[in-house]
């Protein structure tokens, strides 16, 4: 959704146009369950929900448009993102329902590995930067927030955003690519001239 139609969908939710909070949840909720993802929320999907009812129920007072409102929901998903980690280690250690049990109908082998080892992977690269620098990548990429935007939702000065994300992305960078070749390796592979 453009910003205009943002706009638009933000101004019939304020006055409370059902069709429009659905346009809302339609366009932000994938971009915030992968947000809440990406910093390891098991109940993503219950969280999203959560984040968008706590937002639509403050829709009557809210002021500005579709940017300002994309960054509310953010903000909402970062703090509650918080909260799950904190109640989370208050809890201790949890079972998903999957794992509690045999359950008879339950999808293939091959699809439940593919699913595991590409999530997996995504969040074991993802689980090398630090807390600030993931939050930073996913408000930048998955919420497709400004830096402004982001700096607003992290509490932190646009230049902090800036330097995060620098160092995110570095890190990142040498977690995927492969190792470089000693040197060694290299010289033996320059040509020689005689």
């Amino acid at each position: 959704m453009d910003c205009a139609h943002l706009d638009e969908a933000v101004a019939a939710a304020r006055s409370g146009d059902g069709p429009a909070f659905a346009r809302l949840w339609t366009e932000l909720s994938p971009r915030v369950a992968a947000y809440l993802r990406a910093h390891g929320v098991a109940e993503a999907d219950d969280v999203t929900s959560e984040v968008f009812l706590a937002v639509f129920r403050q829709m009557a007072g809210f002021e500005g448009g579709g940017d300002a409102f994309r960054a509310l929901v953010f903000t909402v998903a970062h703090r509650r993102q918080v909260d799950w980690h904190r109640q989370r280690g208050r809890r201790g250690l949890w079972l998903p329902l999957e794992e509690a049990g045999p359950d008879p109908v339950v999808e293939s082998a091959e699809s439940t590995a593919l699913g595991v080892l590409s999530t997996e992977g995504v969040l074991e690269v993802l689980a090398t930067l630090t807390p600030d620098q993931r939050a930073v990548l996913a408000l930048r990429v998955v919420a497709d927030l400004s830096l402004e935007e982001t700096a607003a939702v992290l509490g932190k000065d646009v230049g902090s955003v800036k330097s995060l994300q620098h160092r995110a992305l570095a890190r990142l960078r040498r977690e995927i690519s492969p190792k470089p070749y000693p040197r060694d390796v290299l010289a033996r592979l320059k040509p020689r001239h005689a």
